[in-house]
């Protein structure tokens, strides 16, 4: 719950009980396969479906000593795992609740695995569970048996926080009347304050304010509630907030309420805070501008009627009064068309009519109020490029979708999806029998290289909140885009072939040096000669295929390494003589073995099954292949013969020879 705020939590219901019941019979099933002790299984059963008559009876039967650990085991159940009093308290059933803690002595402080809307959440209590699922009687069951009010999650969350998420002033008011703390911050220092701003619970926040809680509070982005708050244009709870002291103060990119909520196209907000006496004419003239400009480029709240109208009004506020705020323009973007901003009313009405120039006004206009550094401002250039891509305007996509990943690198957020949205729109391009732009590729094969070489460096050294598999996993998707690219470069014509060969070279044999790696172990060599290598299905899988010939000879050109090793100890060579397309892909099939042998593959590699490549050949005309070109070395045969005997020849020989005697057996 307390990790997807922006989206709505509590329980699921099922409309068709027959499913529902079919559903808890699989899960019961598999569930038995794993769990000891029958008993104890079908005593959770009972009290995750409040069933307290029959689970009475199933701990009166057990033993006395037997039954406190039958009620205070975890139990699991899909990606939950807990006790039979916190999936009681989770799904609303007060009697089992009273049962466990009168007679059974149920461990109130026992944390487990819940699911919540399709979240996780680790290190949960009943009284947590209760409390987010809104079931007061419960949450006063739980109290009045000495639970703590203030036991966290692991992301440290608290009952009352999980009542405010959920707007339940009336469990906020009991949990709060027995001393909850509401100070207590979650793992981001969101406080409970800043939640309920955000969901728009106006009487938990009204009350929240009322017994003492800090209305300037910030979570480590900087944001205080009343930022939470104006993004969501609820000027109710706004105006409750500056009547308790809320200040208008900026976070960490420089976005204040006002600003935050005109970058959000929150009009009325915006109409509501500039007449505030803290807010100066400049900030009122730039929230006007900012918020026209967001209704010109934003997806969600597109409105270029609403967008003239708030800029007009922000002109004529410049010029209003003496002496005139004239803008004071930066260097123009090449992206934007070297769009330069209107400067006075008459220029402005000249493009009233003008969508597009209305559209780059806009574009203009958020990179100078917002800044390049501020993570909002490509979200919107994304999306015009987006719009020009669907009208076939592909340069103008390019262009901009550039200048959106230079902004998004320089400030170091995640660009894989852009990434692969340009292999998207090069393949469309190619599709379509249109011209791609050489130096457009190349730009992006730099970007994702200079991407990759980032991901190394945070696998290596991951942040306080990286997930090691997630690091690992947008580090393969942008080694596939990488391949993808080199691919789409190979493809752009004859005319354009010099061109390519010296943009792409360079580029790849950085990310050669690079050498990232699957979590199985393969290079990007053993990714461009497998046929299992995954392709994108958005046009890309149209013009790009696995096994590649001309991908393959990049890279080792390149100085790819034709006998790395994948955890399996396959080479290039021992996975291309399984691809099975030999009537319909010869030519890829023996372009690709010949390149790896004279790149230097040896034919008598061993994997850690043993297999040679020419032992492991899925079909007959790849065998043909490798034996037509098995010239064996007496460096080869003496090789296979140590390995084959169980010679020591470490230390026996040089160093360079040891590791060419390793590969020859298992």
């Amino acid at each position: 719950m307390e990790e997807e705020e922006g989206h709505n939590q509590g329980i699921n219901q099922v409309e068709n009980i027959e499913n529902q019941n079919l559903n808890h019979l699989v899960e019961n099933i598999a569930a038995m396969v794993v769990t000891e002790n029958k008993k104890g299984w079908e005593t959770y059963l009972a009290a995750r479906d409040g069933h307290h008559t029959i689970m009475s009876n199933l701990l009166d039967a057990e033993q006395m000593d037997d039954r406190s650990l039958v009620v205070n085991s975890q139990y699991r159940e899909g990606e939950q795992c807990c006790t039979p009093l916190i999936i009681a308290a989770r799904n609303g059933h007060i009697k089992v609740v009273e049962v466990l803690l009168a007679r059974y002595s149920a461990d109130v402080e026992s944390e487990g695995v819940v699911k919540f809307d399709g979240h996780i959440i680790e290190g949960a209590t009943a009284l947590w569970c209760a409390a987010g699922a809104g079931h007061e009687q419960i949450v006063r069951c739980l109290v009045e048996h000495k639970a703590d009010v203030n036991h966290v999650t692991k992301t440290n969350s608290t009952p009352l926080r999980a009542a405010c998420f959920e707007g339940r002033l009336d469990i906020v008011r009991y949990l709060c009347e027995n001393k909850a703390d509401f100070h207590i911050a979650n793992k981001y220092n969101n406080t409970c304050l800043m939640i309920s701003c955000y969901k728009g619970h106006y009487p938990v926040v009204s009350y929240l304010l009322e017994v003492g809680t800090d209305p300037n509070a910030k979570a480590l982005c900087g944001a205080s509630a009343l930022h939470f708050s104006a993004e969501i244009g609820n000027v109710e709870i706004v105006r409750c907030l500056l009547d308790h002291g809320a200040r208008m103060e900026a976070n960490e990119h420089g976005m204040t309420p006002l600003k935050a909520a005109a970058e959000r196209c929150q009009a009325v907000m915006v109409d509501y805070l500039i007449e505030r006496p803290e807010i100066s004419r400049e900030q009122q003239i730039e929230a006007l501008e900012l918020v026209g400009a967001s209704f010109a480029n934003d997806k969600d709240n597109y409105d270029v009627g609403m967008a003239y109208r708030y800029l007009e009004r922000g002109m004529k506020l410049r010029w209003s009064e003496e002496p005139a705020i004239e803008k004071e323009l930066p260097e123009t973007v090449p992206a934007y068309d070297n769009w330069k901003e209107t400067r006075t009313e008459e220029e402005l009405e000249r493009i009233g009519t003008d969508f597009n120039a209305i559209h780059m006004e806009g574009l203009a206009i958020r990179e100078r109020i917002l800044g390049k550094d501020n993570p909002e401002v490509p979200h919107p250039v994304i999306f015009r490029g987006a719009v020009f891509a669907d009208s076939a305007r592909f340069d103008r996509c390019a262009q901009l979708w550039l200048h959106a990943l230079h902004l998004k690198q320089a400030t170091n957020l995640p660009v894989t999806k852009d990434l692969l949205r340009f292999a998207q729109v090069f393949s469309q391009m190619i599709k379509f029998g249109l011209e791609v732009s050489v130096d457009s590729v190349h730009k992006v094969l730099t970007a994702t290289v200079l991407e990759i070489e980032r991901n190394q460096a945070r696998i290596i050294n991951p942040g306080v909140k990286d997930d090691p598999e997630s690091l690992q996993e947008e580090m393969e998707n942008n080694c596939l885009t990488s391949l993808y690219l080199i691919m789409i470069l190979t493809k752009v014509g004859k005319k354009e072939a010099e061109k390519v060969e010296f943009a792409a070279m360079k580029e790849i044999y950085k990310l050669v040096q690079l050498n990232p790696l699957t979590s199985t172990g393969s290079s990007l060599l053993h990714l461009t000669v497998n046929q299992q290598t995954p392709v994108d299905d958005f046009h890309t899988n149209e013009v790009c295929k696995f096994p590649c010939a001309s991908t393959s000879k990049l890279l080792l050109q390149a100085g790819a390494d034709p006998q790395a090793t994948d955890r399996a100890k396959n080479t290039p060579l021992h996975v291309i003589v399984s691809y099975k397309k030999i009537v319909s892909d010869f030519l890829t099939l023996h372009a690709i073995i010949m390149a790896l042998l004279e790149s230097g593959a040896h034919i008598d590699s061993v994997n850690a099954a043993g297999q040679t490549p020419l032992s492991s050949a899925a079909t007959g005309v790849a065998e043909i292949i490798l034996k037509s070109q098995s010239k064996m070395s007496l460096k080869c045969l003496a090789a296979q013969s140590i390995r084959k005997y169980n010679l020591n020849y470490i230390g026996q020989v040089p160093l360079s020879l040891e590791s060419f005697i390793k590969i020859h057996g298992p």
